[in-house]
């Protein structure tokens, strides 16, 4: 009687953990929770992805520095600039004086008195 009795609660205890497992895994089917799955999952990947992209972009912004630097000293950018040696600024008009230049080359004379219309409804 003994022996019936272990068996008997080996099943019943072999049966609710089946039944336990078989619920738990049609519950991870379901749409909601597959959906949820998912979305999880992307956002994980999501998070990754931008992680990889933010160290290449600070990675890509130290070596453009660093190699900055390399043309600046092969350039002698970084070299002190003594004042003194430097030639004397110059200012240019932004405009020079234009009735003089007109009388000097005559291709550039602009004819004034060429009349245009403004009418838009005028075809073209």
């Amino acid at each position: 009687m003994f022996r019936r009795t272990f068996w008997f609660g080996t099943g019943v205890a072999a049966g609710v953990w089946a039944t336990t497992k078989v619920n738990r895994k049609l519950k991870q089917l379901t749409p909601e929770s597959l959906a949820a799955t998912a979305a999880n999952k992307a956002l994980d990947a999501g998070t990754r992805l931008k992680d990889r992209a933010v160290g290449f972009a600070l990675d890509v912004r130290e070596n453009m520095a660093q190699r900055e630097a390399e043309l600046d000293d092969a350039l002698g950018l970084n070299a002190p600039v003594d004042r003194d040696e430097l030639p004397a600024l110059r200012h240019h008009a932004a405009i020079e004086n234009h009735h003089t230049e007109h009388r000097s080359n005559p291709k550039s004379v602009v004819d004034v008195r060429t009349t245009y219309s403004y009418n838009r409804n005028e075809d073209h």
